[in-house]
């Protein structure tokens, strides 16, 4: 399936698949989105609940991409330690990865080769604070239990991949979440969200980053 490079609304890049019209990230603007779903809405939320800063926060984002959530979650948080796996079954090669360029837009060159040529299934020490495991398989092979405090849910949207945001997907994230746990989404989509609650999570819907009105933060009690 054909990827290309194009600039989003804040200048930052992302990959879009023209057969799909569908885009890795906003193409309002793929940075601002980044920031204001999983770092705002989520690992803040997250740290407020999190005081003990010598028992790490564990994270689990579906849909790796382009790195560019594991690149703001590892500037962001300096004083927790932050255990973080990346689940990805069709990874972005080393050329888009090159071609998107978050490093330079980061000013953090070093840490986005780090990050994308980590091997695969092996913890790796990217930052003093972040280890980041790559995992190579599909969501519906997670199968962990009350293992992370927060989840990054980044896939395709359900116009294209409405299986990914199917009942038993969420059944399972919310058996990988500790309780009190929650999963952030820039969807706000309301079927994705009907499925959220039956699969016993607590639903609310937030103001979305700069181009969409909504995105949505689901809780486990």
């Amino acid at each position: 399936m054909k990827r290309e490079i194009i600039s989003t609304g804040d200048g930052s890049n992302s990959i879009n698949i023209p057969e799909w019209k569908e885009q890795y990230h906003s193409k309002h603007g793929a940075l601002q989105e980044a920031l204001h779903v999983f770092i705002e809405m989520g690992l803040k939320d997250t740290l407020s609940r999190k005081h003990d800063k010598n028992i790490p926060i564990n994270i689990i984002e579906y849909g790796l991409g382009t790195g560019l959530n594991a690149m703001v979650t590892a500037q962001a948080e300096k004083e927790h330690l932050i255990n973080y796996t990346a689940v990805e079954a069709y990874p972005v090669t080393m050329e888009e990865a090159e071609l998107v360029n978050y490093g330079s837009l980061l000013k953090a060159e070093q840490l986005y080769l780090d990050l994308h040529k980590a091997n695969w299934e092996e913890p790796i020490q990217l930052t003093d604070n972040l280890t980041i495991t790559k995992v190579q398989k599909k969501f519906q092979s997670i199968n962990d239990v009350e293992a992370y405090d927060l989840i990054y849910y980044d896939a395709f949207g359900p116009r294209v991949q409405p299986d990914l945001w199917a009942l038993d997907i969420f059944k399972a994230a919310h058996k990988a979440l500790v309780p009190g746990g929650i999963l952030v989404t820039y969807c706000a989509q309301g079927q994705a969200r009907r499925n959220m609650i039956e699969a016993g999570f607590t639903v609310e819907k937030l103001e979305g980053p700069p181009g969409k009105r909504e995105m949505m933060r689901a809780r486990k009690a």
